[in-house]
């Protein structure tokens, strides 16, 4: 069923890869504050979707403005990415992070809440496991954080549960997800972060254009295939296409609320990231091995059967493709989306 939905973070790496694919069976209009995407990003989603794509520059932490644009759109669905998410920035500024995220959210959904729409898609995110979760980690796990970045989602997790609890007409999907990377196939759109990368992906795509010199590996002495850390690598394009298929299902449950992993299931090493992206780019990717971070875990890769066996979903991009399409987007363009 055609449905209108207002993406929040719209302009964002996996917003803009979400808008792309929604467009093709929905009608979409974007939220963003442009805090953390710029707006020549919108004009390749109109490009890549031949989509009109309305946008409101609006800041979700501004309630009337958000209220405005709910009360105006008689929107079906609303899917949430906005928010700041840079774990080492978090811990520096905690306050913002609260503000920012939690705030906003919680604005959001008191707009959600007076105009009647009752169906949110939360970007979520694996860090709601904590430190010491087993692997492959399952959604029953009990939820923790290591970083204000990562409490702010168990935090917003829980105020959905309280919300879902308090009226049993919402439906909305929890959806954690492991690590995001790669680009559209037609190198258009992809992650454009601003200043020093905080992600593996980005900073070796850097790296192999020559924009920085070296990458720093945290840590050789994890117990793992070959002493570097392990992490659930997914295309943002599968991400987005998971976006999709909880769409779809809260439509149908009767269930308030579920949560969903989204990951590829399997584990790929730093230093094992490196050859791919060597491989796919015939570039050398020079590196140093420096201490370990704080907070840091050896592990960390998603039981998704969940979201196969009820969304009939599950990732199909190889680690192979995430590289060759990153690649495809950094090459054409090496400093990212044009300014404005």
């Amino acid at each position: 069923m055609r449905q209108k939905v207002l993406v929040t973070g719209g302009a964002g790496f996996i917003g803009s890869h979400t808008v792309v694919e929604l467009a093709a069976a929905h009608q979409v209009e974007i939220l963003d504050n442009f805090s953390n995407a710029v707006p020549s990003a919108i004009d390749r989603l109109r490009e890549l979707t031949g989509a009109d794509l309305p946008v409101h520059e609006v800041d979700l932490r501004d309630h009337e403005a958000v209220r405005a644009v709910l009360r105006e759109g008689a929107f079906d669905a609303v899917i949430h990415f906005a928010g700041k998410k840079a774990v080492g920035e978090s811990v520096e500024q905690p306050l913002d992070y609260y503000d920012n995220n939690v705030g906003g959210t919680i604005s959001l959904v008191r707009a959600m809440q007076e105009y009647a729409v009752r169906q949110l898609v939360f970007s979520s995110s694996a860090t709601v496991y904590g430190a010491d979760a087993p692997v492959p980690m399952t959604e029953d796990l009990p939820t923790s954080a290591t970083n204000p970045y990562g409490w702010t989602k168990v935090m917003i997790e829980q105020i959905l549960r309280d919300v879902a609890v308090a009226d049993p007409t919402w439906r909305i999907a929890l959806l954690r997800y492991f690590n995001p990377v790669g680009a559209h196939v037609s190198g258009r759109i992809g992650e454009d972060p601003s200043g020093i990368p905080n992600n593996l992906m980005p900073f070796i795509a850097q790296v192999a254009v020559g924009r920085r010199e070296r990458l720093q590996v945290f840590g050789d002495d994890y117990d793992t295939v070959d002493g570097t850390g392990v992490r659930d690598y997914i295309h943002v394009v599968d991400l987005a296409l998971g976006h999709l298929a909880a769409l779809e299902r809260i439509g149908q449950t009767d269930q308030p609320l579920s949560a969903w992993n989204l990951g590829s299931g399997s584990g790929t090493s730093v230093l094992e990231l490196v050859t791919a992206f060597e491989r796919a780019s015939g570039q050398q990717i020079p590196y140093d091995v420096v201490a370990r971070r704080a907070g840091d875990i050896a592990a960390s890769y998603a039981d998704p059967s969940r979201a196969e066996a009820e969304l009939g979903w599950r990732a199909e991009r190889t680690v192979e493709d995430m590289c060759a399409d990153t690649w495809r987007w950094q090459q054409d363009n090496p400093q990212g989306y044009p300014s404005p």
